[in-house]
């Protein structure tokens, strides 16, 4: 069996854990192909960034278990996990990914409730009488 890389990535509520193996190129999110589980074709293409960056689209297969958040969330969470296996299975590869942010984790959360407040910052509507 081939050797297999693995990284974790997360963007907001959003985690996803990211194996990579040789391969010829198929990507299954939750055991469903890329292209049926992301809707939108800018999700893929934000999902798949770091492939296209180091030229590795077509060597791996890869499949990816992602939970918890919405479909930005998760797409982040993917292509992070993606950046961070290609570099565990190639160091040199951080040269690449690196200048176009791609290994930053993207540390914004939602940001939480306060008591007497209606959400995190808006205030109950005021009336004069």
């Amino acid at each position: 069996m081939s050797e297999k890389f693995y990284a974790t990535g997360r963007r907001k509520n959003s985690i996803a854990k990211v194996w990579l193996s040789k391969g010829t190129g198929n990507i299954l999110i939750n055991k469903r192909e890329i292209d049926s589980y992301f809707p939108r074709d800018f999700w893929v293409k934000h999902a798949i960034e770091a492939l296209q960056v180091t030229d590795t689209d077509k060597d791996f297969d890869i499949n990816i278990s992602v939970l918890g958040g919405g479909l930005t969330g998760q797409s982040g969470a993917i292509r992070l996990g993606i950046s961070r296996a290609l570099v565990v299975y190639n160091e040199n590869l951080r040269e690449k990914l690196k200048p176009k942010g791609l290994l930053s984790r993207d540390s914004r959360m939602v940001e939480s409730k306060k008591y007497g407040k209606k959400k995190a910052r808006r205030g109950p509507q005021f009336s004069k009488r």
